[in-house]
């Protein structure tokens, strides 16, 4: 199976592109897509063996659960419970945009991402294409569009060549208009904690954090792993 490559140049090519992403979630296949960091390989959040084949074509274990990009910052609503004063705030100052909050989802939630120790990583993306999908397929497991262990794809040509056999749809936007990874932050508790340094900035997320009294508690060093959309044990 070969991927069937979607340009959008115009109105009617993005269209076109946008209908065979939603198309091909709604049928439980993989799709590549663009976002406003690097290339993802999404599939219906609600879909287990998608997930399952997500995580297969990425030659990954469900030890890193993909995280759940969505349409609009309401959504988070209905995927995580609990989330503090201090998450609210970021999410207006950063949604949409490079940030992935790691929360406590919801327990009524029919869906598995893997091992996630009962959390649920949660990003909005800052990209018109991305955006119009999910709006038409509802939240997406998402996760970087390469090979484990392989830098993530910034274009439509490096997903193609490490993932092209292994989706149905890649969605052409050209190059990313950011080449580095989301910053995550686990918010599940009283202060929230950096789990990787993305594309925001320590400096960014206290300006933000300093006035409500909820500085980061900690920052992870983690591995390269981590740079794949997902961390550790989420």
């Amino acid at each position: 199976m070969s991927a069937v490559r979607y340009p959008t140049d115009d109105d009617e090519q993005r269209e076109a592109a946008v209908e065979a992403a939603t198309l091909a979630i709604r049928r439980g296949q993989l799709v590549v897509l663009p976002t406003d960091t690097v290339y993802g390989i999404g599939a219906d959040a609600f879909d287990a063996a998608a997930v399952t084949a997500l995580l297969a074509a990425k030659g990954r274990g469900r030890d890193m659960p993909p995280p759940v990009l969505i349409s609009s910052p309401t959504t988070i609503d209905a995927l995580a419970v609990g989330l503090p004063v201090y998450a609210r705030a970021l999410i207006d100052a950063f949604w949409p945009g490079p940030l992935t909050l790691v929360c406590t989802q919801q327990s009524s939630l029919r869906w598995d991402l893997g091992d996630n120790r009962g959390t649920v990583a949660v990003r909005m993306p800052d990209h018109p294409v991305a955006l119009e999908v999910l709006e038409r397929t509802g939240p997406m497991a998402v996760s970087s569009a390469n090979l484990t262990g392989r830098p993530a794809a910034t274009d439509a040509d490096q997903a193609e060549e490490m993932l092209g056999e292994q989706v149905d749809v890649i969605v052409d936007a050209g190059a990313s208009p950011g080449a580095a990874a989301s910053t995550i932050l686990d918010v599940t508790g009283p202060l929230p904690r950096v789990l990787r340094l993305g594309a925001l900035s320590v400096a960014e997320l206290d300006a933000v954090l300093a006035p409500l009294g909820a500085g980061l508690s900690g920052v992870e060093t983690t591995g390269e792993d981590a740079v794949d959309e997902g961390p550790p044990g989420a």
